[in-house]
């Protein structure tokens, strides 16, 4: 036998059965099983979706995952604020009006005699519940909207764009002033339906304009021509992938109402006594502020530690949903 000819036969024994094609098979597992795999793989070498890579960011970024246990923290407290405060928000003692911190009040006193620290510690129930129900409204009530009016067009879209913009004309705090002053119900619901009466137009100008762009996907008008109704094309096709800006969106705009909610009760449009509201605190304490500026401290800051969360939240979710910036 030549040479050549022995050297081209260990060759291939030494891949074994199969040869050349056992080879390639080796090297395809390899490229399957290495971490990351190809571009746009993920471990098992399938691709990942834009929920999936966002995901994988969100958890190695700092500023999301800080700004989460902040958020988780004031959901514990507003939903069992009992955890950490024993008393009672409203039971007060005048003769202790405005005094400072002591033993077993560790925030001091307000100008009714009321625990600072209970009072804070409820206030986060309010304030959190205020910014999920509005956001939830708005978000729904602006996404439906948005998205019919993008999908179908023609009458009703120019109907919904004109809306919208009779509605961005309105001053918010304005026409919290306006609007509030005349409800006497001490409960949250009439703040909650005001922000989503004025919430919804911004909302559903960004999923109309999500949809739009959608819809001119080639999987889109595959699905059309294939016989696909409108209402599965819309709710199947089209809304999980224009869904992302009105998350985002949503996201710091809970924020937005959490301070739209102190702010109008500050004002006394918003939430009234005996509601427990870090806006109301602020307000009462604000002509003390110079002989007792404990009692504004602590609301205050209470209510900027929780806008700030949830607007860092929103801002790493907005960057790990924009595929511009991968």
């Amino acid at each position: 036998m030549p040479e050549q000819q022995r050297f081209d036969d260990n060759a291939i024994a030494s891949t074994g059965a199969g040869g050349g094609t056992d080879l390639a098979m080796s090297e395809g597992e390899t490229l399957e099983r290495t971490p990351g795999g190809p571009l746009g793989a993920g471990p098992s070498g399938k691709p990942r979706s834009l929920w999936s890579d966002a995901w994988r960011d969100l958890r190695r970024n700092p500023v999301f995952v800080v700004s989460a246990l902040v958020i988780l923290f004031l959901v514990v407290i507003s939903l069992w604020p009992s955890l950490i405060a024993s008393g009672n928000p409203l039971t007060c003692d005048l003769a202790k009006a405005q005094e400072g911190s002591q033993p077993g009040h560790p925030f001091g006193f307000n100008g009714q005699g009321c625990d600072v620290y209970t009072r804070t510690v409820y206030g986060a129930r309010t304030s959190v519940t205020v910014g999920v129900c509005a956001t939830l409204g708005v978000a729904l009530l602006g996404s439906v909207l948005g998205a019919l009016a993008g999908f179908f067009g023609g009458f009703w879209d120019a109907i919904l764009s004109r809306l919208t913009d009779i509605f961005f004309g309105i001053p918010v705090v304005l026409g919290g002033l306006v609007l509030l002053s005349v409800v006497r119900s001490t409960t949250v619901w009439p703040v909650v339906g005001f922000m989503v009466l004025l919430g919804w137009p911004q909302i559903s100008r960004i999923a109309r304009g999500s949809v739009i762009t959608a819809k001119q996907n080639d999987y889109v008008q595959a699905a059309r021509a294939l016989g696909a109704s409108n209402t599965r094309m819309l709710l199947r096709h089209i809304a999980p992938n224009a869904v992302a800006p009105v998350i985002v969106v949503a996201t710091i705009a809970l924020g937005t109402y959490i301070a739209l909610e102190a702010t109008l009760s500050y004002l006394g449009a918003g939430l009234k006594p005996p509601t427990v509201s870090w806006g109301i605190d602020i307000s009462s304490a604000s002509p003390y502020i110079r002989n007792a500026p404990h009692m504004m401290l602590w609301p205050a800051g209470a209510l900027a530690v929780t806008v700030l969360a949830f607007i860092m939240l929103g801002d790493a979710v907005r960057d790990a949903l924009d595929p511009k910036l991968r």
